[in-house]
C-alpha cells in the first residue's frame, strides 16, 4: 500500500515560492529594486544612528564614542523661545494642507468622473498634474512674479484698481493663506488622480440601480460614489496624519526663504533645526528634534486609525 504521506513536497514547495516567485519575474523585482535599496539604507540602516538625539556629538569622537547626555538635546529644543512657534506653525499649516488638499482633490475627481467628454477629461487631467512635477524652486519665481513689491501681478491689479501696493513679503499674516493655494495647485492634481482611480473601480451596476429609482446625478454622488470611496480617503489622510510634524522643508525654503519677518506664520520645525545645524553645528540639538518628529507623528497615526476604528472598522489603515 502506498504511503499517502506529502507532507515534505508541500512544505518544500511552500519554503521555496518566495524565490521561485523571484525568478519568474525577475524583472519585476529588479525595478522595485532602487526603491528597496533606498528603503533600507535611508530608513532601517540608520535606525542606529537615532542615539545622536541622546549624545553629545563630537567629531573626534564618533557616534559611538561620544558622550550621553541624556534628554539634554530635547531640553535644548523644547525649551527654546523658538519651540512653541515652529511646533505651531507645523501643525497649523500641515493641518490646512490636509483638509484643503483632501476636499479640493475629491471634487475634482467627482468633476472629472461626472464629465462625458472624454478628450477634455484627459486634457484637464495633464495638465492638473503637470504643477506635480515643477520644482518648487521655479514655483517660487512664478510666486516672485506675481507677489513682487515692485511690478509683481497683484499689486498691478491692486493699482489698476486705485488701491495701494501691499509689501507683500513683510506681511506674515497672509502667507499661511498664500502656501495653501500654492500647496493645492501642486498636489492636488495628483491625488485627484487617485481618488479618480478609487470611483472608476466601483461597480456600474449600483449607478444603474440607482437611476433606475428616481436618483438624479448629485443624489448618486451622495449615496454612491462618496461613501464608497470613503475608504481611500480615510487612507489617505491617515498617511497624511504621519507627516503631520514634518514640514514641507523644500515648499518653505524655497517660497519664504530666510524672510526672518516671515518666520512668525511661515517657520516650521525642519527649517528651524537647518538653520540651527547651519548656524549651531548642533547636531544632537537636530537628531532630537527629528526623533520628536517621528514619534509625535507615529502616535498621531496610532490615535487617528484607532478612532477610525472606532467609527467604521473597515476604514481604518490596520
Amino acid at each position: 500500500m502506498k504511503s499517502q504521506s506529502v507532507t515534505a513536497p508541500s512544505l518544500t514547495k511552500k519554503r521555496y515560492t518566495f524565490f521561485t516567485d523571484v525568478r519568474r519575474n525577475r524583472f519585476s523585482y529588479l525595478l522595485i529594486l532602487p526603491a528597496l535599496l533606498y528603503v533600507l539604507v535611508f530608513s532601517y540602516l540608520s535606525y542606529p544612528y537615532m542615539i545622536i538625539a541622546f549624545k553629545n556629538f563630537n567629531y573626534k569622537l564618533g557616534v559611538f564614542g561620544s558622550e550621553w547626555c541624556g534628554f539634554k538635546n530635547f531640553e535644548f529644543f523644547l525649551k527654546s523661545t523658538n519651540a512653541p512657534t515652529v511646533i505651531r506653525n507645523t501643525l497649523v499649516l500641515n493641518l490646512l494642507f490636509i483638509v484643503t488638499g483632501t476636499l479640493t482633490s475629491l471634487v475634482l475627481a467627482i468633476l472629472l468622473n461626472e464629465l462625458r467628454s472624454r478628450v477634455f477629461v484627459r486634457t484637464a487631467q495633464t495638465m492638473m498634474l503637470f504643477p506635480h512635477y515643477i520644482s518648487w524652486v521655479v514655483v517660487s519665481y512664478i510666486l516672485l512674479a506675481i507677489f513682487s513689491n515692485k511690478n509683481g501681478l497683484a499689486n498691478q491689479l491692486l493699482n489698476a484698481l486705485g488701491m495701494k501696493s501691499v509689501s507683500w513679503y513683510t506681511k506674515a499674516d497672509v502667507w499661511p493663506t498664500i502656501l495653501v493655494w500654492m500647496k493645492i495647485w501642486k498636489s492636488a492634481g495628483m491625488n485627484a488622480v487617485i481618488y479618480l482611480a478609487a470611483i472608476t473601480g466601483i461597480d456600474e451596476s449600483i449607478y444603474e440601480s440607482a437611476t433606475i429609482d428616481g436618483a438624479n446625478r448629485f443624489q448618486r454622488i451622495v449615496s454612491i460614489t462618496v461613501p464608497l470611496i470613503m475608504p481611500t480617503v480615510c487612507i489617505m489622510t491617515l498617511l497624511a496624519v504621519g507627516k503631520i510634524m514634518n514640514g514641507d522643508f523644500g515648499m518653505i525654503y524655497a517660497l519664504v526663504g530666510d524672510q526672518g519677518i516671515l518666520y512668525e506664520t511661515t517657520d516650521v520645525i525642519d527649517t528651524y533645526v537647518t538653520r540651527s545645524l547651519l548656524e549651531l553645528q548642533e547636531f544632537g540639538m537636530t537628531s532630537a528634534a527629528g526623533l520628536y518628529q517621528s514619534t509625535f507623528s507615529f502616535l498621531l497615526v496610532l490615535l487617528a486609525n484607532k478612532l477610525v476604528k472606532k467609527v467604521e472598522p473597515d476604514y481604518a489603515l490596520f
